[in-house]
């Protein structure tokens, strides 16, 4: 309905270019809104106010020249002019028994539109470091994630889902490492455990399956380990002590057998955040690794590129990249001085692949502490000679457990590490999936677990998937009663559908395509989350105050269409969100 009465507005603007108005208006700055109070209609806009000063118009005077110019529409009842230059837009009923009956003839397509034109976005997100297992903050990036792909494809825009593995460099030599040290206690060594090293439980499954594959072929002695390595925190530098423990490790097991303990440590978690995200209905069309990234030239050719730009620059025998030339807070290292290429280096020459892919728009769900990357990473994209706004950034603030009023601590190295699939055991994926957007993503989120396992109408997930429930629960009273339901019949009899809870049900419904226009265009999916906690507040009010099936065949028919439709607009909200919508409750 708001696209159609934008559609109306520019065609009474374009009826008074060169009279009214001297040149017309661009698209965009025509804007309809919802009302705040439906007694001035359901609609609004302050096009006329906006317009006014280049018009040199009195603005109510330009608002009653559009409203003049409008072409004749079944959609409404009358159209006014307000307060100082206001235009109010009162829907026909028959536009109600309209959209209703779109509902019912689009079904499970029913909100979509061609907003996004086509446009190709690439969604980078989660990517965690294949270090351990996904925690729940990983699980609040995924959730968004997934939900904001399936938004922006239902709008139109054809997305693709990938996940950057973080494949090199040393977090992996430090699993590595890990895994060895685990793997060298299964076998009798005993070695005190690095204070840097990944210390979760996590790491023991995977020292049994090497020691299951090798056997005692990696076993060494504790004590040349150990020889002359430097102290550990806290008497020493824990960096500098890993670091001499990895350098121990290659050492000692040479490169095929630390490439060893390292490839079966990455597959093996690889594995499990493949699995832990499959459960939880996330799924990407492209796993893309940061070591492929390396060997397939990718860096070399965007280095080749900036160099050919004249953005490079040699200094103190390292290769700098002059990222405050184009926005960055200063310049960055692409090379260092051992002519090893940095984790600066890797990303803009991943983002400028995602560009040679095809891709218009780029879009990165990031942690919460990943606040000057977008900088850099646009520096260098526009110092490649690409657009910097194809890039856009979403960074999503951290996630706090509590259970009643206890704060649960977590960390990733240490020993208290709760992992995305423990909450999922828990709660279950419908509450991960909904209680993750229940909240804009640039704020915190206290995530209350008592509350997301209650069967309450405190419960947002719950209350939602009652009220579909319950529609079902009324056909099958329909049937049980002998008694069958006509929806033509009943999207005949929609006129009937004048009581106040019926139109305030209707108005709810026809609001879901605008939703899903401004989570989209807002990268918000907690406004789908919020409409469609007050559509089954709308319809559980509805349900209270008035029987369904009742006695008049053609008001049955009638309001068995509308809470259908109910059922129909919250089904397609909550496979939007990854929420089942149960059948029975």
């Amino acid at each position: 309905m708001k696209q159609e009465l934008e559609q109306l507005l520019l065609a009474s603007l374009a009826k008074l270019t060169g009279s009214v108005l001297t040149e017309m208006p661009a698209p965009s700055a025509v804007v309809v809104e919802r009302t705040r109070d439906s007694g001035h209609g359901e609609f609004t806009t302050n096009l006329a106010l906006r317009l006014a000063r280049a018009a040199r118009r009195d603005p109510r005077e330009l608002a009653a020249a559009i409203v003049a110019a409008l072409p004749a529409s079944p959609l409404l009842s009358r159209t006014e002019v307000a307060g100082a230059g206001f235009i109010n837009f009162h829907l026909a009923p028959e536009a109600y028994a309209r959209e209703l009956a779109s509902i019912h003839a689009l079904g499970s397509a029913y909100g979509e539109s061609r907003l996004g034109q086509g446009e190709r976005v690439l969604l980078e997100f989660v990517s965690a470091n294949p270090t351990g297992p996904l925690h729940v903050g990983h699980g609040r990036q995924a959730a968004y994630g997934a939900t904001l792909a399936n938004i922006l494809a239902a709008v139109g825009f054809e997305v693709a889902r990938e996940y950057y593995i973080n494949d090199a460099g040393r977090q992996m030599d430090i699993l590595a490492v890990s895994t060895w040290l685990r793997y060298l206690g299964l076998c009798g060594e005993e070695l005190p455990f690095p204070q840097n090293g990944y210390r979760g439980d996590y790491v023991l499954p995977l020292a049994h399956k090497l020691k299951a594959l090798v056997r005692e072929q990696l076993r060494r002695p504790a004590a040349s380990v150990l020889a002359q390595l430097p102290q550990d925190a806290p008497a020493g530098d824990k960096e500098a002590y890993i670091d001499a423990l990895i350098a121990r490790a290659r050492e000692l097991l040479g490169a095929e057998g630390f490439g060893r303990v390292l490839e079966l440590s990455l597959g093996e978690m690889l594995a499990d955040i493949r699995n832990d995200l499959g459960e939880f209905g996330v799924v990407f069309d492209h796993w893309s690794s940061e070591r492929a990234l390396a060997d397939s030239g990718a860096i070399d050719h965007a280095l080749a590129v900036l160099e050919a730009r004249g953005r490079l620059q040699r200094r103190d025998g390292a290769l700098w990249f002059r990222a405050s030339e184009f926005g960055d807070e200063k310049d960055r290292v692409v090379v260092r001085e051992n002519g090893q290429k940095t984790y600066f280096a890797s990303d803009i020459a991943y983002h400028l692949q995602k560009r040679e892919r095809g891709f218009a728009r780029l879009i990165d769900v990031l942690g919460a502490d990943h606040h000057g990357y977008v900088a850099r990473v646009r520096a260098g994209l526009i110092a490649m000679g690409e657009p910097g706004e194809c890039l856009e950034a979403t960074l999503i603030q951290f996630v706090s457990l509590f259970r009643g009023a206890e704060k649960i601590p977590m960390g990733k190295r240490e020993a208290q590490f709760v992992s995305l699939r423990q909450l999922r055991e828990e709660v279950g994926n419908d509450a991960c999936r909904f209680f993750y957007l229940m909240r804009s993503h640039d704020q915190p989120l206290d995530f209350d677990l008592e509350l997301a396992k209650s069967h309450s109408n405190d419960n947002p997930v719950y209350y939602i998937q009652y009220a579909h429930a319950r529609v079902a629960s009324v056909m099958k009273q329909l049937a049980a009663r002998g008694l069958s339901f006509d929806r033509d019949a009943g999207l005949a009899a929609a006129a009937m559908l004048d009581d106040a809870h019926e139109q305030a049900v209707l108005s709810s419904l026809t609001r879901y395509p605008e939703v899903l226009e401004q989570a989209a265009v807002n990268r918000a999916p907690h406004a789908l989350a919020h409409y469609l906690r007050d559509l089954a507040n709308v319809f559980h009010t509805y349900y209270n105050a008035q029987a369904f099936i009742v006695g008049e065949t053609a008001l049955r028919n009638a309001r068995l269409t509308l809470v259908l439709g109910v059922q129909q607009v919250l089904r397609n909200g909550l496979t939007l969100l990854g929420v089942s919508a149960p059948q029975s409750m």
